[in-house]
């Protein structure tokens, strides 16, 4: 988790910082435009989520009736947990994401794709390392996690700031 904290502040700060110049100038609706095509990578997370379970349920006659009808395999059990937990992420990172892209300086707005390369390569280690307990999965999900909070954090001291000046 620490070493998530760490990637994620380094990557993030590094993207305020060294944004590239043409994205100072640009207008809330460009920012939101920009922030939405990087955040199809969310979405194909998501998707990939999905079609992970329906996969599984469709070859196994025991989950192949859903888990609101069946208890389920413990296959099952274990991808709809990482779905469940993807869903959750997506809908966070997407609503920061968004509200950044409004909000934040266009020189700051680089932090979006950072954001959204972080929470593709978070997933994949969250998928990987999901079925042998939490130390394997951690920097996953803290690659995925801390980029939001990071981000929402900035968010709330700028908006307090502008609600103080």
């Amino acid at each position: 988790m620490l070493a998530g904290l760490l990637i994620t502040l380094f990557a993030v700060t590094l993207a305020v910082v060294a944004g590239p110049d043409r994205l100072a100038g640009q207008a809330a609706g460009a920012s939101l435009v920009q922030a939405l095509k990087w955040d199809v990578l969310l979405a194909a997370c998501l998707t990939a989520n999905i079609a992970m379970l329906a996969r599984h349920r469709f070859f196994t006659p025991a989950d192949i009736d859903g888990g609101g009808l069946s208890p389920g395999t413990s296959p099952a059990q274990l991808l709809q947990s990482i779905l469940q937990n993807t869903l959750e992420q997506a809908v966070l990172a997407l609503s920061v994401h968004l509200v950044w892209a409004a909000a934040m300086p266009g020189s700051w707005q680089a932090a979006v794709p950072v954001a959204a390369i972080l929470f593709v390569v978070g997933r994949l280690l969250f998928w990987k390392g999901y079925g042998h307990g939490a130390p394997r999965r951690a920097l996953g999900f803290a690659l995925t996690f801390y980029p939001s909070v990071f981000m929402l954090l900035l968010l709330l001291a700028r908006l307090a700031w502008e609600a103080l000046a």
